[in-house]
């Protein structure tokens, strides 16, 4: 078969692919979250056979790809190579799906898996609060990101007038730092557990200018809260949807604020699953960086650390312009 045969082939199969309702369905889910089997098995109501066959259909067409988090395997989108006919026709299917609205239904039980995610690690902090800096330390301990983390804020230029936002502060290790820079820090949590060792260190440290909240960042969203730069450490691959969290971060950010996230690139160390309560074994750049531009953020600077343990973080800057 000859290169443009090969290219109308390989056009074809995705065009035969994904030419099912159903399975432009899955992929309308799929915009910017991963689900396995299982999932999606609940969020459409089908068997499990079924969905299978619909799964594998879509990745041998090229439109899904998998990633194996621990045990389990998630499917989500194929990236779509733009310098390629068939990554131009799949971006142009993915663009004329996301014009679809959502129904109801579906949109109502891929909320609640969402939900499920998120008292699952919940549930985990609450449990293991006494245990947290011991786990984190398996991974990524704080002080060996921290000078880098800060350095990174600094170069945003905050001053003492603005506003910070620190998601999941943990037991509030950088929190001090923040009340150092900023006028005014407001940091969430989902487990009351963990807020409260942070407002044991608030009041031991007499930090005045920082202020807990028992919520996520939805509900931050709700109670108004609008902040020049918001900070989010290693808690992506513990949330439900960290794209979720990149849209929730762009409506709390004030026009020409920034967003400082930290977290594992992807791995293969499946036991921070059940030991850490990791939801995801870290993330590709490129899916930070997809996230962030799909809730109108711009990439900017960017640093990676190798841990003496073989992990790696990418500490990154996304600005909203």
């Amino acid at each position: 078969m000859n290169a443009p045969d090969e290219t109308l082939h390989t056009l074809a199969q995705l065009c035969k692919g994904t030419g099912d309702p159903l399975r432009l369905e899955i992929l309308r889910a799929l915009k910017t979250d991963s689900f396995g089997v299982l999932e999606l098995c609940d969020i459409f109501a089908i068997k499990q056979p079924a969905m299978s066959h619909h799964l594998k259909v879509l990745a041998n067409a090229g439109a899904v790809t998998t990633r194996r988090e621990g045990n389990s395997i998630f499917y989500r989108r194929e990236l779509a190579d733009l310098g390629q006919p068939w990554g131009q026709l799949l971006a142009a299917l993915f663009s004329a799906v996301d014009q679809i609205v959502q129904g109801e239904t579906t949109a109502r039980n891929i909320a609640q898996i969402k939900h499920e995610r998120e008292e699952q690690a919940r549930e985990f902090f609450d449990r293991h609060a006494e245990q947290f800096r011991e786990q984190q330390d398996l991974i990524a301990p704080f002080d060996q990101y921290v000078d880098a983390a800060t350095d990174l804020l600094l170069q945003t230029e905050p001053d003492k007038q603005q506003r910070v936002l620190e998601i999941g502060p943990g037991e509030g290790e950088f929190l001090p730092t923040l009340a150092g820079i900023f006028h005014s820090v407001t940091a969430i949590d989902i487990s009351k557990e963990m807020l409260d060792k942070a407002d044991a260190l608030i009041r031991h440290n007499d930090l005045n200018n920082v202020h807990l909240l028992k919520a996520d960042t939805d509900d931050a969203i709700k109670q108004g809260i609008r902040v020049e730069r918001v900070v989010c450490n290693m808690v992506l691959h513990h949330v439900p949807s960290p794209a979720d969290v990149f849209h929730d971060c762009a409506q709390l950010l004030e026009d020409g604020g920034s967003l400082i996230v930290t977290d594992l690139c992807r791995h293969d160390q499946g036991w921070a699953k059940s030991m850490c309560g990791d939801l995801w074994l870290g993330f590709d750049p490129e899916e930070l960086t997809g996230w962030a531009q799909d809730a109108g953020l711009e990439s900017k600077e960017s640093l990676y650390l190798g841990l003496r343990n073989g992990f790696q973080i990418q500490i990154r800057r996304f600005d909203k312009p």
